[in-house]
């Protein structure tokens, strides 16, 4: 099988995570989210658990600085190491899922990169953070759109393109319309039909 690297961007609660693994799943490949939590604790010594708090989150503007290019920021170094990781993945010939940490861009120069972005209705958003949140629908409304603040400021910051801007994407697609079962089927068939046309090469 020729390389291929899926890049899964996401709107919260768009189920975007979700689709992510179960494309990992269906095409065999591993995936990288959560995962890089684990492996960033190793190297740096840090808890799991301090990582994941800092983890897409976008720099403290009044406690952080750079210097002849390196940061203070324990934000920014943390998103440096994600971006090499994955990184030096895709430049060993790995297939993998990746989800978010700006990898439709920081790997774009690698033509084996298919990049989606999942985005979704508001109203179905808000009744699938209720569902797995256990939120009232206002309380899911307001943690939404303070998710998507927070990834979009982390995303700018370390990308040039705005994020959620159809110009870094292969595909944008709406969950709501199809449900999550079958914006996988969906994904699925365009992913193969790429990675058989990269074997064509």
């Amino acid at each position: 099988m020729s390389q291929i690297i899926v890049s899964v961007g996401r709107e919260f609660g768009s189920g975007g995570r979700v689709i992510a693994e179960e494309l990992a799943k269906r095409l065999q490949l591993p995936i990288y989210d959560r995962h890089l939590i684990v492996e960033i604790a190793n190297k740096t010594g840090m808890s799991a658990e301090d990582i994941e708090k800092l983890d897409e989150a976008p720099k403290s503007r009044l406690t952080s600085r750079r210097v002849r290019g390196f940061s203070n920021s324990i934000e920014d170094n943390i998103a440096e190491m994600q971006f090499n990781f994955i990184r030096k993945k895709a430049e060993e010939g790995e297939s993998f899922v990746v989800v978010g940490r700006c990898s439709e861009s920081k790997l774009r120069d690698f033509d084996c990169l298919c990049s989606l972005f999942i985005i979704g209705d508001m109203d179905k958003k808000i009744e699938r953070v209720m569902e797995v949140y256990g939120m009232n629908k206002s309380e899911a409304k307001g943690f939404i759109e303070k998710k998507d603040r927070k990834r979009k400021r982390y995303h700018n910051y370390h990308v040039s393109l705005h994020w959620g801007d159809s110009r870094l994407y292969d595909l944008t697609v709406n969950s709501s319309r199809l449900g999550i079962d079958k914006t996988v089927d969906f994904l699925e068939g365009y992913i193969r039909t790429r990675m058989a046309a990269n074997e064509g090469k």
